[in-house]
């Protein structure tokens, strides 16, 4: 950036001695003001954590009598941000610490990606679709489709579609019926209906994994943070299923999931989506793919 960083002025400066060889600690923070006066200092940062904030209003009080522009940079490196950035609300500066990666142009884009892309998928896949269908039919009774609800965007309740790999009544599956079940999940195939909530706008081509209303409850007893993950739209795919995370059966299992859910919050880019679909595709015809 071009600036000259003449050094550092912090209260605890006889403990600092000797942490980085560049660091140059020149003194106390009550000494700031003469030294800014004496070497015509143009650009100072205040960078003191949050509990000192009347060590803050003191120090720009002092700074008062030069004429160096000062700017305060907020103590958030002890926060867990997601998609942090800087925005004003009438003219008064505030700081994002956690917000949905889809804001403005980003999500519209998304959308649009997600809707022309579900669109074209239920078309070329018509086929196919009809083919497990009458499959389902032909092999479990009652309805093709099954309904599950999810918790989605802003955790609000979900119906996700699926094709029935299962029957109603447990002593109605046959070994015959179960190898046909396990088969079609075992290819995802039985995800495909997941499309239309995508047509919807319920769900995403790419985002966190959906879980079921009642693991959504339990899991965030469990978890940490783990509510911030239905800040996005939930995905047919995303990072935990490339990822080969399929079991949450132990917490750590549980938490690798949601560590993926949250990185892809924080590092999301439609590159990202695109490469998380490209290897979706991959594990699918590797006949291994991950269980959403």
């Amino acid at each position: 950036m071009r600036l000259e960083v003449a050094g550092f002025f912090d209260d605890r400066n006889e403990s600092l001695h000797g942490i980085e060889p560049d660091v140059n600690i020149l003194g106390s923070l009550r000494e700031l003001g003469v030294y800014v006066k004496q070497h015509h200092t143009d650009l100072i940062f205040v960078a003191l954590p949050n509990r000192e904030v009347q060590g803050v209003t003191d120090l720009l009080d002092d700074l008062r009598d030069t004429t160096a522009s000062i700017y305060y940079v907020p103590d958030s490196l002890e926060f867990d941000h997601i998609q942090a950035r800087s925005e004003q609300v009438q003219g008064i500066p505030v700081v994002a610490m956690s917000e949905s990666p889809l804001y403005g142009f980003s999500g519209l884009n998304k959308r649009l990606t997600d809707l022309s892309l579900a669109l074209f998928m239920l078309v070329m896949l018509q086929p196919l679709l009809l083919l497990v269908a009458a499959t389902v039919k032909l092999c479990f009774a009652g309805s093709v489709f099954y309904r599950e609800r999810r918790y989605g965007l802003d955790g609000r309740e979900i119906t996700v579609y699926k094709f029935r790999t299962a029957a109603a009544n447990s002593q109605a599956m046959t070994p015959r019926r179960r190898r046909v079940g396990e088969l079609l999940r075992h290819m995802s195939l039985d995800a495909l209906p997941m499309l239309f909530n995508v047509v919807q706008g319920k769900l995403s081509l790419v985002g966190p994994q959906p879980h079921l209303v009642g693991h959504s409850e339990e899991y965030r007893k469990l978890v940490k943070g783990y509510m911030v993950r239905h800040k996005m739209l939930p995905g047919i795919t995303g990072l935990a299923q490339i990822n080969r995370r399929r079991a949450v059966a132990r917490p750590q299992d549980l938490q690798a999931n949601v560590d993926f859910d949250l990185n892809y919050l924080r590092h999301w880019s439609p590159l990202l989506d695109l490469k998380i679909m490209a290897l979706t595709v991959v594990n699918l015809f590797r006949m291994d793919s991950a269980a959403r």
